[in-house]
């Protein structure tokens, strides 16, 4: 449950639509739900204002039929299943049949579209697969994310014929294996937030991903924000959080400390 379906929820109530008790029904649900395979989070979105997503390795083909069951049958925003395989995407479809499968990403009840401009940029077209994740989850959040590919320094003019895309941006997400010297660039051009994902592509000496990892924490740009290997979802809830602040109306609160001074 989110604060606009709480609020909806509440004011029903006032106007007498749906008697106290349904309330307390579905309030009750709050803030999670033991459904034996999960302890179902329901209060994420309200508590922090974030999409729920269900990590799918690991889990049973009916385990994730199950908590994606709990979830939708909620009121609230977006729900994601992320990591998923074929036969999980298959049974959950199947349960669920309003989803959007893009990748191994499967979202249900995307939030309407936000007016921000994010642009996410690969090095190379092997970074796909984790740059499709962000952008997914970047689409069930209500970001049309734009995708500039293949632009990685190796050929870095390939990167400089967009330049007005990047500056234009109100966020760029850069996700680079290799050595992750992308980042650093793009870093250094734009203004706005720059979420960084290392991939584990790279031959050699790339380790997997961790060489472009430490390559992106060691960046000479300033403020740039790094998320874990691969993590093309963790970026994008990164730019949800950063874009939603930078957009929020301040909190006044009182300035406890002055006032107990003498």
């Amino acid at each position: 449950m989110d604060r606009d379906a709480l609020t909806a929820l509440l004011e029903d109530v006032r106007r007498g639509e749906i008697p106290p008790e349904t309330a307390a029904d579905v309030l009750a649900r709050l803030p999670f739900v033991d459904i034996g395979v999960a302890k179902v989070d329901h209060h994420r979105a309200l508590r922090q204002g974030t999409v729920e997503a269900v990590y799918a390795p690991g889990k049973t083909v009916d385990a994730c039929v199950a908590i994606v069951g709990e979830l939708l049958g909620a009121p609230g925003g977006p729900v994601l299943l992320t990591r998923a395989a074929d036969d999980q995407i298959a049974a959950v479809l199947a349960a669920h049949p309003t989803g959007e499968a893009t990748g191994t990403t499967v979202a249900w009840r995307a939030a309407p579209l936000r007016p921000e401009r994010v642009v996410v940029v690969t090095a190379g077209t092997a970074d796909l697969p984790v740059a499709t994740e962000c952008v997914a989850t970047l689409s069930a959040l209500g970001f049309a994310a734009h995708q500039l590919t293949d632009v990685g320094v190796a050929g870095i003019h390939r990167l400089l014929a967009h330049v007005d895309d990047l500056t234009d941006a109100d966020a760029v997400v850069v996700v680079a294996g290799m050595e992750g010297a992308l980042a650093s660039v793009v870093g250094g051009i734009v203004s706005g937030p720059v979420v960084a994902v290392p991939t584990s592509v790279g031959y050699g000496a790339g380790l997997e991903g961790v060489t472009a990892l430490l390559g992106m924490l060691a960046s000479c740009a300033a403020g740039l924000s790094v998320v874990g290997i691969d993590n093309g979802f963790g970026a994008a809830m990164a730019v949800s959080r950063a874009v939603s602040v930078s957009r929020a109306e301040p909190v006044h609160r009182p300035h406890t400390e002055e006032a107990s001074r003498p």
